[in-house]
């Protein structure tokens, strides 16, 4: 039996909840169609769900039609739980896009058509509410192909799929032979070019009344190709799996979720995280950065370090007590879970979103990140309970970023908005009783370099030695941070090696400009030294963090220090007599736009902006325009910080002030220790600089 793991995405209220109830109704698996905003949808089963009507968190459903078995991934629409939806797509073998007939492309919509190409995941378009007025069958596929792909090809009609077939064989040589030796093309083709994304087919209908879902569903088995995990459902050897998901049950047992991509899974199997191979290759040579504009650069890059990251962890090994095969609420326990199935596993206690098991490698960095952060008010509430019920969260979601600054004494956590915050803050009463509040947010912003720099941190009290040399260099924006060592294992051993890269990765470091952490940078260890006797493991994670910042305020002294700012990719829909105001606010807002698409009285603009100005911008929107006029708004990444002067005079951050994140160095004359400033530490390091880019002043005596 053929099967597939089906993704379903789109923007917030164009359907997809009620897409996936009318696929189960038709499929048989349902016997009455639940309703969103009745609160009774099959796949919206947790009480924050029924209340918003919006889906939180992905959930799973399986369907049987013909020969095919497949399980639905009902994704959240809304922008702030994007995150949530985007770590789903590693695993979907295909994706189902629902586009609303009535709003037509939304910005999301076209943010999600760039994450499935980002991942390279097949799609099939279904245009809901075809039932409303005003919807348009040819208008709708004419923006899709403007806006998405011009492989959007009608297939929910066999007339119109044939004439299209001229029109199809032009987007790949093998079909144009097929179809120039035949005169059409069949289904094999059809499928292969589906799974290459050369086309995308096109289906319409409404999911409310069930208008066009026995022939999207009879697609969806027609034109899916075989998985290529099923073939390898036999083979233990090479089992691998990748983890989408984490979550708690009512009982407060530990789920990972995840997809078996090789070999099978049965119960009470062993599981790592340590490599497939029997002996990992410890990195030592100073690889080049790679190009991270490809589509899938962020994975390319998580693969290339996949080994090194786990030969600089912990490695451990815990047992899958359970397997179960969730539908809705309810599950089924298994013993084995064959390769391509969707499976939760209880025992696991250090998995993560994104993990790799087995054979596979982890995922990349995500594309769409929080851009806001909060600090919790607890006026009433436990601030040691507080941050233990967050850190339960942060381990379903690790993009919370839930931190507890000692400098400020304060509890920070990252969020996508407003909804999310409020999502958050009702399960922490719902699971653990605690009423909190959290002040307004405030941009999250990012701090990088414009130029290599070697930073030296030594720390040697009396009994304790360690010296380390870090080379750090601009890398490609959005690249976030890269760490490797070009340093011989006869200057220094291979586990202080490792060791020195597990504390560059084991910490979130601040910028010396703002106090932001730091991203877009290779770290590469040059050199470093530490004594039979007297050097613990202790002593490389004080001169490693040294050595980090005092990179960076030489970089600052140097006037290579960058502040950066996330920005916002808006797409702006009003009367055409208001376009000449927005245009004006978006350039007071020191954003960009392109030329002014017009749709009929409405007009369309579209560029960036800083989150910064943007923030509230929606309800002045909705005020000038009296609530005819809409602006979505997704993540567009890091770019220089436009008011860089007034963001660092505001925060007012002194780097010689942080004691946790001090640049200074130690150093031990006559059994006793002292501190060296910042720009003196070369001056008395011990080993000689590797880096020929940076002139070194002098160097100390030899220990």
């Amino acid at each position: 039996m053929k099967q597939e793991v089906v993704g379903v995405l789109a923007h917030v209220d164009a359907g997809k909840t009620t897409l996936c109830e009318g696929l189960l109704y038709r499929a048989g698996e349902l016997r009455t169609l639940g309703r969103v905003d009745h609160g009774d949808a099959f796949l919206d089963t947790e009480r924050e769900e029924k209340r918003r009507g919006i889906t939180i968190f992905s959930k799973q459903a399986i369907l049987q039609h013909d020969d095919t078995r497949i399980t639905l991934l009902d994704t959240p629409g809304h922008a702030d739980f994007s995150a949530e939806m985007e770590r789903t797509l590693g695993v979907l073998d295909y994706a189902i896009l629902v586009v609303s007939a009535t709003d037509g492309m939304q910005g999301y919509t076209e943010t999600l058509w760039r994450l499935l190409k980002r991942y390279r995941v097949p799609a099939f378009i279904f245009v809901n509410k075809m039932d409303a007025a005003g919807a348009d069958r040819a208008a709708i596929l004419a923006q899709l192909r403007r806006r998405c792909s011009e492989g959007c090809m009608v297939f929910d009609d066999p007339m119109e799929l044939e004439a299209q077939y001229e029109d199809i064989a032009t987007l790949d040589e093998a079909a144009m032979e097929e179809y120039l030796e035949r005169g059409s093309l069949g289904d094999a083709m059809l499928r292969s070019m589906i799974a290459k994304r050369l086309i995308v087919p096109c289906y319409y209908g409404s999911a409310l009344k069930l208008e066009g879902i026995d022939t999207f569903l009879d697609g969806l088995v027609q034109y899916t190709a075989q998985s290529k995990y099923t073939a390898q459902s036999e083979c233990r050897e090479g089992f691998g799996a990748r983890v989408y998901k984490i979550s708690h049950d009512a009982q407060g047992n530990r789920l990972t979720w995840l997809k078996v991509t090789g070999g099978e899974l049965p119960v009470k199997m062993m599981l790592t995280n340590a490599p497939a191979s029997a002996e990992t290759t410890f990195r030592v040579a100073h690889a080049a950065t790679p190009d991270v504009s490809g589509p899938r650069a962020a994975e390319q890059a998580a693969a290339e370090n996949s080994a090194e990251k786990v030969a600089v962890a912990e490695v451990w090994r815990e047992k899958a007590d359970q397997i179960r095969i969730y539908s809705g609420a309810k599950f089924t326990l298994v013993d084995v879970a064959a390769a391509g199935a969707l499976c939760a596993v209880t025992g696991l206690t250090h998995t993560y979103p994104g993990q790799g098991l087995g054979v596979e490698s982890n995922a990349g960095k995500p594309l769409l990140e929080p851009v806001l952060t909060y600090t919790l008010i607890s006026e009433d509430a436990d601030v040691h309970k507080s941050l233990q019920a967050l850190c339960a969260l942060e381990d379903e979601d690790p993009l919370l970023h839930v931190r507890w600054q000692e400098r400020l004494q304060e509890i920070q956590l990252d969020l996508m908005g407003e909804v999310q915050l409020e999502v958050v803050q009702q399960l922490m009463h719902d699971r653990y009783g605690l009423d909190v509040s959290f002040g307004p947010g405030n941009i999250m912003y990012r701090e990088t370099i414009a130029g290599a720099v070697e930073g030296v941190g030594h720390f040697e009290p009396l009994r304790h030695y360690a010296e380390v040399h870090l080379l750090l260099e601009p890398a490609p924006r959005g690249s976030g941070l890269r760490f490797a060592s070009s340093c011989s294992e006869d200057v220094l051993e291979r586990n202080w090696q490792r060791l020195i890269l597990t504390h560059l990765r084991e910490r979130e470091h601040l910028g010396v400009l703002a106090g932001s952490p730091i991203t877009d940078m290779r770290i590469t260890l040059l050199t470093g030294r530490g004594h039979l006797k007297h050097t613990e493991g202790g002593d490389f994670r004080q001169a490693t963090y040294r050595a980090v910042r005092q990179g960076l305020m030489k970089a600052k002294s140097r006037g290579l220090c960058r502040l950066l700012e996330p920005w916002y990719r808006f797409r702006l829909e009003l009367p055409q007599g208001l376009l000449g105001r927005a245009m004006s606010d978006i350039q007071r807002m020191s954003g960009n736009f392109g030329a002014p698409d017009s749709a009929g009285e409405y007009a369309v603009l579209e560029g960036e902006a800083p989150v910064s100005q943007m923030r509230d911008y929606a309800m002045q929107v909705n005020a000038y325009s009296h609530g005819r006029g809409s602006i979505t708004c997704v993540s567009a990444g890091y770019r220089p910080c436009h008011d860089e002067a007034e963001v660092i005079e505001r925060n007012a951050y002194d780097p010689d002030d942080d004691p946790e994140n001090t640049p200074d160095s130690v150093f031990c004359s006559h059994g006793a220790g002292y501190t060296v400033k910042w720009n003196r530490v070369e001056d008395f390091m011990h080993v000689e600089s590797a880096y020929s880019g940076d002139t070194c002043h002098g160097f100390g005596p030899q220990r």
